[in-house]
């Protein structure tokens, strides 16, 4: 499948650029595909910082900060995860806005409450925390790519409606 996304990735950067901000990502579900969507791009140097692959429980707490204590209280796939590693991503890069993402990709690991195909986002732009679930339908390949477009999207919307 290819995985091309530029039609996310090239007004995001636009914008990025033109504020002079840097981007972090924090994957675990889609295991750097947001990365690599972005520094697809020639000159994203210029606006993306770096990322964050924490697709165990352990990266997460270790390289963005994330309270073991959170992840067992509300699961990794949660509202509260994302959300740390959001910030977390910010606390740990250079970067002013950051996306992260948690979910079940599948096809197995879901549950009655976390199905396959729920992904928690969680965005932080210069500290100011959003987060939103979705549940996307597919295989594995459609939702992690599902997820790559709705965290790029998001982001430039964000992005574009933040103050300088």
């Amino acid at each position: 499948m290819s995985s091309n996304h530029e039609d996310e990735v090239v007004p995001l950067a636009d914008l990025l650029l033109q504020k002079g901000w840097f981007m972090a990502a924090a994957e675990s579900c889609t295991g750097g595909l947001i990365a690599g969507a972005c520094t697809d791009l020639a000159g994203s140097s210029g606006w993306f910082e770096r990322g964050f692959v924490t697709y165990s429980n352990e990266a997460k707490s270790e390289m963005l900060g994330v309270d073991p204590a959170l992840i067992a209280t509300h699961g990794a796939v949660s509202e509260p995860v994302a959300r740390a590693m959001a910030a977390g991503a910010l606390r740990h890069s250079n970067a002013q806005v950051s996306v992260a993402v948690t979910g079940v990709a599948g096809p197995t690991g879901g549950s009655v409450e976390k199905p396959v195909g729920t992904v928690w986002f969680g965005w932080s732009i210069r500290g100011i925390l959003t987060s939103e679930r979705k549940l996307f339908d597919g295989d594995r390949a459609a939702i992690r790519q599902a997820t790559v477009r709705h965290a790029l999207r998001r982001l430039r919307d964000l992005v574009a409606a933040a103050p300088d």
